[in-house]
């Protein structure tokens, strides 16, 4: 499968497990109708109506488009991973229960590791 061309910075995030500076993202605050996709595979991964203001730095999102990610243990078990299930890059992590929304869910993404596309 050939995949979009990264360069070096997209590469640390997305091929190894790097992050982004904090309040440094694209897409931090970012609020326009569309959809979130995946740099690398241009996977659909999320939706503008799930993302919300977590103040955390990064963009954080409430839900995922269905089957889009998957949850990954972190080897020093405390945090989960999330990657695009389409192709396995880096995203960024997601946190449970910390009351933020109703779903009290807050997938924490790397802006570097999406491209959005505006609702038509």
């Amino acid at each position: 499968m050939e995949y979009n061309k990264l360069n070096e910075f997209e590469k640390k995030v997305i091929e190894q497990k790097g992050t982004e500076r904090a309040f440094t993202g694209e897409y931090y605050d970012h609020k326009e109708d569309g959809t979130y996709h995946c740099k690398k595979c241009n996977a659909p991964l999320f939706k503008s109506d799930a993302k919300f203001n977590s103040g955390t730095g990064w963009p954080s999102f409430d839900d995922a488009i269905k089957d889009a990610i998957k949850e990954i243990p972190d080897s020093d078990g405390r945090r989960v991973e999330i990657v695009c299930a389409h192709c396995g890059a880096h995203l960024g992590h997601v946190f449970k229960g910390e009351g933020f929304t109703s779903k009290s869910t807050r997938h924490c993404v790397n802006s570097v590791s999406l491209n959005f596309e505006k609702e038509k």
